[in-house]
C-alpha cells in the first residue's frame, strides 16, 4: 500500500499515482493515466534547465463523461493527493465581464489563498514546538505569577543590602527565588500531564473590530476589492484587548497559535506561495460542458460564449492582480470536466478549445462496475455504513449476492429511468436502510446480515412500479 504522506507526490511515478487513485476509483484507467502523466510533467519541468523550462507549458485535459462516472472524485482524490495548491471550481458560476457576479479571473485569486494557507500550515509546523513552548510560559505566568522584584532591583537601590533573615537568592537566569522556580516547574509538569486542563484562567486576547458592511459594485474584482477595503480599515483603528475566561487546554491552544503566527515571516510566506501557486498550482474545471455552446438569441443575458472568452486568457497565460500581488497563469494546469450530453468539446470556442489538447472519454459504469464500487474502495458505501451502525452497537454484514443485487437494481434503475452513474447506489443503499438506520438505536448488540432476498423484499415493490421507482431512486 502506498503512503503518500511518507513522502511528496512529486516522487512517485505515473503508475504509482494510478495505483493511489485505484483504491478510491473503479475503472477509468484513461483517466487516471492522464492526471498521473500530467502531475508528473510538473515535476519534470523542475528538472530541466531554466531557459527550456519556461517554454514547456502544461497539457490542459479535458475529461469527458456522464455524471456520477467518477469525473468529482477524481478531482477530490487529486487535491488529497497533489501536495499542491489545488482548487475546484464550476464554470457555470461565472459570468462574462460588465455583469455582477464571479469574474472568472476570482479562481486565480482563491488558488493563490489556498496556496498561502497550504505555505503558512507548513510553516506553523515547523515552528510548533517553539510556539508551544512560548505558549506554555505564557500559561505558567498567569498560574505562577513571578515575584515583584526584591528592593535590590529597584532602580537607585543600594546593592548587597542584607536582612536579619540573610541576602534572598535569586536565579540568575529567571530572577526568581529557588522557591518561587521550583513551584513554577511543579505547575510545569502538572501543565504537561494534562492535570491543569480543566481549571479556567483569564486571558487577554484580541478583539476583532466589527466595521460597518460595505458594499463594492464592480465588474471584476468584486472580492479582492471587499477585502482590501476590510485590510484598509482595520490598519486605520487600533487593535483592542479584552479579558476572556477559558480552560487552560483552550488557552494553551489559542497562545500556541498566537505565538506561532508571530515566528512566521509574512513576507516568506507570500512570496512562497506566490511561486507555488505559479509553478505547480492545479484549477479543476467542472461543468465546462455549461458554457459551450453559441447563443442565437439576443438579449441582456449572460453569454456562454462571453465567459469562454473571458476563460481564454487564464488558460493560455495572463497575470491575475491579487491582494498578495500579481500572479502568472502560464504555467498553472487546467483540467476541465464536462457530460457533454448536449453540448459536444467541439461548441467550445476554437481558441478554447486549442488550450485544452488532451481529451479523455470516461466510460459509463454498469452492474459489474457497481458491484466492484461496493465491494473494492475503501471509502466504500458498505464500510461506511458498517461503521455508522457500529456507533449504535449494531453489526452490520451483507452477503455477496446481497451486494449483487442492489448493483443489479441500481443498473436496472438507471437504465428504466436517468442514468445518473455510480450516485444511484447512494439512493438504493439509502432505501435499503432505512428501516435499519430509524430503528438501530433501539437495536444495541444485535447483528443484522442482508442477503440477496432481503434486499429484493425491501425494494421489489419500488422497482416495480415505475413511477415510484422515478420519486424515491
Amino acid at each position: 500500500m502506498i503512503e503518500i504522506n511518507d513522502k511528496p507526490l512529486s516522487n512517485f511515478t505515473p503508475r504509482e499515482i494510478v495505483s493511489e487513485l485505484d483504491r478510491y476509483i473503479i475503472g477509468q484507467t484513461d483517466a487516471k493515466r492522464a492526471v498521473a502523466i500530467a502531475l508528473r510533467n510538473r515535476w519534470r519541468r523542475q528538472q530541466v534547465p531554466d531557459d527550456l523550462r519556461d517554454e514547456i507549458a502544461p497539457k490542459n485535459i479535458i475529461m469527458i463523461g456522464p455524471t456520477g462516472v467518477g469525473k468529482t472524485e477524481i478531482a477530490r482524490r487529486l487535491a488529497r493527493l497533489a501536495q499542491a495548491p489545488f482548487l475546484k471550481v464550476e464554470a457555470s458560476k461565472y459570468t462574462e465581464v460588465g455583469y455582477v457576479g464571479r469574474d472568472v479571473e476570482s479562481m486565480i485569486r482563491d488558488l493563490v489563498e489556498i496556496s498561502v494557507k497550504l505555505v503558512r500550515d507548513e510553516e506553523t509546523k515547523l515552528v510548533k514546538v517553539k510556539a508551544q513552548d512560548m505558549a506554555e510560559e505564557r500559561i505558567l505566568d498567569i498560574l505562577v505569577p513571578p515575584p515583584p522584584p526584591s528592593f535590590e532591583d529597584r532602580p537607585g537601590a543600594m546593592p548587597n543590602i542584607s536582612t536579619t533573615a540573610g541576602p534572598v537568592e535569586l536565579r540568575p537566569e529567571t530572577g526568581q527565588s529557588p522557591k518561587s522556580n521550583a513551584t513554577r516547574e511543579k505547575f510545569r509538569r502538572m501543565l504537561r500531564d494534562g492535570e491543569l486542563d480543566d481549571r479556567e484562567i483569564e486571558l487577554t486576547v484580541q478583539d476583532k473590530v466589527g466595521f460597518p458592511f460595505m458594499q463594492v459594485f464592480s465588474t471584476s474584482g468584486v472580492e479582492e476589492m471587499n477585502m482590501n477595503m476590510q485590510d484598509m480599515m482595520g490598519s486605520l483603528f487600533p487593535k483592542k484587548t479584552k479579558s476572556r475566561k477559558m480552560k487552560v487546554v483552550e488557552a494553551l491552544k489559542l497562545l500556541a497559535q498566537e505565538e506561532a503566527q508571530k515566528l512566521i515571516d509574512n513576507d516568506k510566506v507570500t512570496q512562497s506561495a506566490i511561486s507555488r501557486a505559479e509553478q505547480s498550482g492545479i484549477v479543476f474545471i467542472d461543468e465546462i460542458d455549461k458554457v459551450a455552446g453559441r447563443e442565437t438569441g439576443h438579449g441582456p443575458d449572460v453569454s456562454r460564449e462571453g465567459v469562454q472568452r473571458d476563460l481564454l486568457p487564464i488558460v493560455e497565460g495572463c497575470t491575475v492582480a491579487t491582494k498578495y500581488g500579481m500572479v502568472n497563469t502560464q504555467h498553472i494546469l487546467f483540467i476541465a470536466t464536462g457530460a457533454f450530453n448536449v453540448a459536444k468539446p467541439s461548441d467550445l470556442i476554437p481558441e478554447l478549445q486549442g488550450r485544452f489538447p488532451i481529451r479523455v472519454e470516461l466510460s459509463s459504469l454498469g452492474k459489474e462496475d457497481f458491484f466492484r464500487i461496493l465491494t473494492e474502495p475503501e471509502n466504500s458505501l458498505t464500510k461506511q455504513y458498517i461503521a455508522l451502525m457500529i456507533t449504535e452497537r449494531v453489526t452490520l454484514e451483507y452477503t455477496p449476492d446481497a451486494l449483487e443485487k442492489v448493483a443489479d437494481i441500481a443498473a436496472d434503475v438507471n437504465s428504466r429511468t436517468e442514468n445518473i452513474g455510480a450516485r444511484r447506489l447512494h439512493t438504493v443503499m439509502e432505501k435499503l436502510l432505512e428501516e435499519l438506520s430509524f430503528k438501530a438505536p433501539e437495536m444495541g448488540g444485535e447483528k443484522v446480515v442482508f442477503t440477496a432476498e432481503n434486499v429484493k423484499a425491501a425494494l421489489q415493490d419500488i422497482i416495480e412500479d415505475e413511477d415510484l421507482s422515478r420519486y424515491i431512486l
